[in-house]
């Protein structure tokens, strides 16, 4: 009896020694991956996509040329792509982070296979692993089809849910159990999600197609309240290949398109997403969903502001970069609400 009670307690501190490792490697993948989705925003917004004209080296090195022969040598192989050093390492400094956080990812799988035994029941690593990968190839394309925006998209989304299901993870292999936030709350908040995936596809188009200058005066668009736009060329979503789309190919109505269906989608998100910290607050209770409300209505503010000072200051990179850091803040926060139910599930069989 006593051998076999041993061997009980054995076992759940093998199991809870394993789920530690997993949580804590999730949480640094949690983190590189934030990182990694603000830097491919920043590598995007500085024009710095095709800093490196080749994949997944740059200009056929593992390192960025510097040196003045380096530098003559890569410009003969690429004449239509002179070295832009900055640019270069741009570019490179995501990759390598990428790279990392793939490493990450795998590990946390491997992890997760040997954990099996122990009751280990999450699926969500080996997704993880399928979507990196996919990611990766996302980003060859990026390259070797000239920041197609279609291309840029699927990149931008992968990396946001890569990021939500790393935090969802980390969730799961928590050993301290929360309070579970009201069903109604987790109905809205999964609604909310929907809503703002949607404003985040427009943002990225509008990031992509070089139209966010296209309305330089706010509230009003080239000085009215509905210029002329081509929606039906704003939205097509593929041009065939061989175009280099870097600075754009659509015409000025396409861009305004775009342009404005972005503002008119983040008047719709800042309604739905208000509706949200509503049912929050009114939720209330021990749970913390009124906490959880104030800080989504205060992200809230803080987007609809990074958005009017895009239009007014005309694009400065770190309030654009802002821009999309908060936007990944705000679907992560969502993430969270929705998790959290009862009773609270963990990613091993009781």
């Amino acid at each position: 009896m006593f051998s076999a009670t041993s061997n009980v307690h054995s076992k759940r501190r093998e199991s809870d020694k394993r789920m530690r490792i997993i949580n804590r490697l999730t949480s640094v993948a949690f983190l590189l991956a934030f990182v990694v989705v603000v830097l491919g925003a920043y590598v995007r917004l500085s024009d710095a996509g095709l800093g490196c004209p080749d994949w997944p080296g740059c200009y056929g090195k593992v390192l960025v040329p510097q040196s003045e022969q380096a530098v003559a040598v890569a410009n003969e192989a690429y004449p239509e792509r002179p070295v832009d050093v900055p640019k270069a390492w741009k570019e490179m400094a995501h990759r390598y982070l990428a790279s990392v956080l793939g490493l990450v990812i795998i590990a946390i799988a491997a992890c997760a296979w040997r954990a099996r035994a122990s009751g280990f029941r999450s699926t969500l690593p080996y997704w993880l692993v399928a979507i990196v990968i996919f990611q990766g190839m996302l980003g060859m394309w990026t390259v070797t089809l000239l920041v197609k925006p279609v291309i840029v998209l699927m990149h931008l989304f992968g990396g946001l849910t890569t990021l939500s299901l790393l935090l969802w993870l980390y969730l799961g292999t928590r050993e301290k159990a929360v309070p579970a936030f009201p069903r109604r709350f987790q109905h809205a908040a999964a609604i909310g999600l929907v809503v703002l995936a949607a404003q985040i596809f427009l943002g990225g188009w509008t990031s992509t197609n070089y139209a966010a200058l296209s309305c330089p005066d706010f509230p009003t668009c080239q000085t009215k309240w509905w210029p002329k736009m081509d929606f039906h060329d704003a939205f097509t979503m593929w041009r065939g290949l061989g175009v280099d789309y870097e600075g754009g190919v659509l015409s000025n109505a396409s861009r305004v398109a775009i342009h404005v269906s972005h503002r008119i989608g983040a008047l719709i998100t800042t309604v739905a997403l208000l509706c949200v910290a509503i049912v929050g607050w009114k939720s209330g209770g021990q749970s913390g969903a009124a906490r959880a409300a104030t800080a989504l209505l205060a992200l809230l503010c803080v987007q609809v502001g990074l958005g009017i000072g895009n239009v007014v200051f005309s694009l400065p990179l770190s309030v654009a970069t802002a821009h999309n850091a908060v936007a990944a803040a705000l679907v992560l926060l969502l993430v969270l609400i929705i998790h959290r139910r009862e009773p609270h599930e963990t990613a091993y069989r009781p």
